[in-house]
């Protein structure tokens, strides 16, 4: 089920966020992803947060900046059912578009968000990683 994410929740989906940054990402050093854990714990308590929970267990989350999806990260064990999905269409709820950004590598993300409706709007390189992105759209 989703909720909306609380306080005491921000150690376990900062874990999450780099577990699954660093397994999602290869091609971009640990480092990195390291290195960003303070701002990006700094940032979520500003941004609209979805849990998805399972007994009591955080399985995944999304985080939205208004339109902009910022992120979704699924831990590992429970990928590939459907709990991307589900936190997808939590955020999609009252909205009539998205936006969100996905690395070209990053071919499994490219491809999820393709069968979720994303369409590619346009391509750039990520400044802090120096990867090549594609910014893409939803829109109801």
């Amino acid at each position: 089920m989703t909720r909306p994410m609380e306080k005491e929740d921000l150690d376990e989906i900062l874990q999450i966020w780099l577990s699954a940054n660093c397994e999602a990402h290869p091609f971009v050093p640990e480092c990195y992803w390291r290195e960003n854990l303070s701002a990006v714990r700094q940032a979520l308590p500003g941004a609209q947060v979805l849990l998805w929970e399972e007994g009591g267990c955080i399985l995944g989350f999304i985080g939205l900046q208004g339109e902009y999806v910022a992120g979704l990260f699924v831990r590992g064990g429970s990928r590939g059912r459907g709990v991307g999905k589900a936190l997808l269409c939590a955020a999609k709820e009252g909205r009539r578009e998205l936006t969100l950004s996905v690395y070209e590598k990053n071919s499994g993300a490219l491809r999820f968000y393709l069968r979720e409706g994303f369409v590619p709007q346009e391509t750039g390189t990520d400044s802090g990683s120096k990867e090549r992105e594609l910014l893409m759209r939803w829109k109801r």
